[in-house]
Formats: C-alpha cells, sequence, structure tokens
C-alpha cells in the first residue's frame, strides 16, 4: 500500500490523504460523537423531568410533614384502649346520651349500640374516629329511631382499630 501510494503523483497523494482524512472524521463522528451526543441529550430531557417532578413535589412537602405530625397523634390515641377512644369522642361530639352500651370486643375493637341517635351526627362521629384514632366500622345494622322523627335512627357498630 505504501508503495502504491508513493507511485502516485503530488497532487494525486495531496487527494487520497484529504479523502483518507475526511473518512476517518466520518468514522470518529458516526461512532463516537454522534453516540455521545445522544446520550447526553437523553440525559439532559432526564434531567429537565426530574427537575419538573420534584418542582411539583415540592408543595406536598408540607402535606407530608402535617401527616406525619398528624400520625404521631394517632400513634398516641392508638396507645388508648377502645373503650376510652369511644368515651372521649362520643363526650367531645355531644353523643353520649344516646349510647346505651359499650361492649370491648378484642384489644382493638369495641361494639358500640345506640338509640334514637342524629344519623348525621353518627357518620360525623364515625369520620372522626377514621381520621383521628383509625378506628373504622367492621359491621353495623341500623334501623329507623324508636321516637317518630326525621333522620333518628337505632344502631349498632361493631369498630375495630386498624394497625
Amino acid at each position: 500500500m505504501k508503495d502504491w501510494f508513493e507511485s502516485l503523483e503530488s497532487r494525486e497523494q495531496l487527494f487520497v490523504g484529504l479523502g483518507a482524512v475526511i473518512v476517518l472524521v466520518a468514522i470518529m463522528y458516526g461512532f463516537i460523537w454522534a453516540p455521545l451526543d445522544r446520550n447526553h441529550d437523553a440525559m439532559a430531557t432526564s434531567v429537565d423531568d426530574w427537575q419538573r417532578s420534584l418542582a411539583e413535589l415540592r408543595p406536598l412537602k408540607g402535606l407530608a410533614q402535617s401527616d406525619s405530625q398528624a400520625s404521631g397523634s394517632t400513634a398516641k390515641a392508638g396507645r388508648q384502649a377502645p373503650i376510652i377512644v369511644v368515651d372521649q369522642t362520643l363526650r367531645s361530639r355531644g353523643l353520649e346520651q344516646f349510647r346505651r352500651r359499650s361492649q370491648p370486643t378484642s384489644s382493638n375493637g369495641i361494639r358500640v349500640e345506640f338509640e334514637n341517635v342524629a344519623f348525621d351526627e353518627l357518620v360525623l362521629w364515625l369520620g372522626d374516629l377514621s381520621d383521628q384514632h383509625a378506628m373504622h366500622v367492621q359491621a353495623g345494622s341500623l334501623s329507623t329511631g324508636s321516637q317518630p322523627a326525621p333522620g333518628r335512627v337505632n344502631a349498632t357498630l361493631t369498630l375495630e382499630r386498624a394497625l
């Protein structure tokens, strides 16, 4: 190959040399620079996506902190026996007078019977138990109240604390 190249005229040698340089640059671009550039673009897009996601999550940081504080109060309430939780929350809602019986069913459960209680107030009380004390209705029965008043029910509810 060296003999062939030296046998060429100087103008032809210059032409072949420039062609070889152009081919070498094209190969380097095609096999080295272009893949690196594609990876760079993909990484830049990924960084932009992560930055956008972080910007969307920043407002939620305050919610997570308030939820962890609320779960701390739920954990404190979780140490109380269900009968105490039910008694305190009924008193705070003014529903104590409608309770006929409370009977523990397990270490995390209680059965509560109501007579002639306002349905709306009962539902609000159940929401308080769920939100503040992680207690949920496992079973229940409702019937019309013993006194003919609209919105009054008799209820038997079995409540369990989620662990």
